[in-house]
């Protein structure tokens, strides 16, 4: 019965997709396909649950993030993860590990393939044994390099219809774009000129949703990657998935509506799963993609990054303190995914609606001198505007106009780090961000692509000789960074779900209380956003609170907690 329930969902959310270019035949004949491999999986698997709790933090890498001649880099990784990462971690986010032409991995040739040199389908599956591994699904373009598009240019399957044309009638006046190169790329193939659709670069074209085979590649992409160990999906760039004309592009029904597909399609499977949508954009915007608590399982927060960057180099509080008052608590089994850094930059997007006109100017000048590239925009087809701030968080949290040499750099690096792990959600560090790795300027000398300054690839020697060495930069940061991962772990109140409660004690300060599901713990985290000390005061009863981080007296004698430079605090009721 429930099952029935079910299916009558997958055909009214395929009518809304398809209807009227379907008819009823044609969904219920979807519907059945879909049916027959939700029932294969499920037939040669049985029932498996995924865990999430404080327990849960995430590391953002490469799959070839960590080299060495000796074997594959999965395999590289997954030695130094059981030596030096899983006491903190345990989900491993691997970026596109699949053979690729270009963009870091970006740019797909062979969704069913991992690249040789990276490692193999037995590699992901051992892992996952031990860890949650979350993988992309590039869903909304193709290589123009692939099987699938040279299909297309051969009319051959698969792929001979896999991919998105229009011709010179389709409005693009309106079009969101999160680039600036040109959109449509004229194309003369079977005997009439149309034009291609690029979002992201020339060999990343986009694939055609309106045709229902490509939705049904990807939902056996999907379940490929399950049986292959996978229980976490990254939709990546999902928002720009269906087109109609005279629109935006972004965002529309249609892309909605799949993503409540698969994430319905992931609910029927035996193995559980979380998807999780990629949107750098404005905060409505993102928030969407919770849907009716049917869409995402989780979505990233996208809007943190910049504005904790911005409060640390600008020392006031006021911007990250009005999005996080206003920020919704997510229903329980939804999350934020917490991040500060990425391999791309720190989106420009999320602050529209936050940050006003110059304080966006003055933080976009103060990247500059830190040493950020910036990646730019179209806005309807004619003026640019920056998308993102490429550089790392290294570099961006280095130096401010208050601290210009850089002399509390340490603290407010940590600092930082603290409120990402400590706020509401599931928190994720990028590979790189643990070992404090700054701008890889020699590759993007020999790319030009500014999104590589932020992708540096380690040999398995070096950072190995790095981290041995007790007092290296990488070494300080991995030590810091890991003990504030550990306690963390042990934290009923940084549930993902836990509530949290902002504190407003003035613009130099940043805090927010967390309290258990079992209303048992409650955690308050206080963080000094600037290089003077500070003296607050919190209306509540701290007697029996100690600070989780180590500091065993914080009062000062008249009551008040003094707070060093860049000093952040957890003060716990137990």
């Amino acid at each position: 019965m429930l099952f029935q329930k079910n299916q009558k969902k997958i055909s009214s959310i395929l009518r809304t997709i398809y209807k009227p270019s379907l008819n009823e035949r044609d969904i219920d004949h979807l519907k059945d396909q879909i049916i027959q491999i939700i029932k294969k999986f499920n037939q040669n698997n049985s029932k498996k649950k995924l865990t999430i709790s404080e327990k849960t933090s995430l590391v953002i890498c490469y799959g070839d993030n960590i080299n060495s001649n000796q074997k594959s880099s999965i395999q590289v990784f997954q030695n130094f993860f059981k030596k030096n990462l899983n006491k903190y971690f345990n989900a491993i986010h691997f970026l596109p590990f699949y053979p690729s032409s270009s963009d870091s991995g970006f740019a797909v040739k062979d969704h069913y393939k991992i690249e040789k040199r990276i490692g193999s389908w037995s590699d992901i599956k051992k892992i996952s044994k031990s860890s949650h591994v979350m993988a992309d699904i590039v869903i909304n373009h193709s290589s123009a390099r692939g099987l699938w598009f040279k299909n297309f240019l051969k009319k051959k399957r698969p792929g001979k219809d896999y991919f998105l044309t229009v011709n010179s009638k389709f409005n693009t006046s309106k079009v969101v774009r999160p680039r600036d190169h040109k959109l449509l790329k004229k194309i003369d193939i079977f005997g009439k000129s149309d034009f291609l659709w690029r979002t992201f670069s020339a060999d990343q074209i986009d694939l055609d949703f309106k045709n229902p085979s490509v939705l049904l590649r990807f939902i056996k992409i999907m379940v490929h990657l399950v049986s292959n160990g996978v229980t976490i999906f990254r939709l990546d760039a999902i928002a720009y998935l269906w087109k109609k004309n005279g629109t935006n592009c972004i965002n529309l029904k249609q892309t909605h509506e799949i993503v409540k597909l698969l994430r319905l399609i992931s609910n029927l499977l035996n193995v559980e799963t979380i998807i999780i949508t990629e949107t750098n954009l404005p905060e409505k915007e993102n928030l969407s993609y919770f849907g009716k608590n049917d869409e995402a399982n989780w979505i990233y927060n996208f809007s943190l990054p910049p504005l904790l960057i911005h409060a640390f180099l600008f020392e006031n509080s006021s911007y990250l303190n009005k999005w996080s008052k206003k920020l919704p608590n997510a229903k329980f089994q939804n999350s934020y995914l917490n991040f500060i850094a990425s391999h791309d930059g720190i989106g420009m997007r999320p602050t529209e609606g936050i940050l006003n006109k110059k304080s966006l100017n003055n933080f976009l000048k103060r990247l500059k001198k830190n040493g950020s590239k910036f990646s730019y925009r179209k806005v309807q087809n004619k003026s640019k505007k920056v998308y993102e701030a490429n550089i790392t968080v290294f570099d961006a949290l280095k130096k401010s106009d208050t601290d210009p040499n850089g002399k509390f750099f340490l603290e407010r690096y940590i600092a930082a780090h603290a409120i990402m792990i400590s706020f509401e959600g599931v928190p994720a560090i990028y590979f790189n961000s643990l070992f404090g790795k700054s701008n890889d300027e020699a590759k993007y000398v020999i790319t030009g692509n500014n999104r590589d300054i932020n992708r540096y690839k380690w040999s398995y020697e070096n950072i190995k000789k790095k981290l041995n060495n007790k007092n290296s930069k990488q070494s300080i940061f991995y030590q810091n960074l890991g003990k504030l991962l550990e306690i963390k772990r042990k934290q009923k109140a940084f549930h993902p779900n836990a509530k949290r409660l902002n504190i407003n004690l003035g613009s130099k300060i940043f805090c927010y209380e967390r309290i258990s599901l079992d209303k048992k713990q409650t955690i308050i985290c206080i963080t000094n956003l600037s290089t003077k000390l500070q003296y607050i005061k919190i209306n509540k009863n701290l007697i029996k609170y100690r600070d989780l981080l180590g500091r065993k007296t914080f009062f000062t004698l008249d009551k008040k907690i003094k707070l060093d430079p860049c000093q952040t605090i957890w003060l716990s009721n137990r």
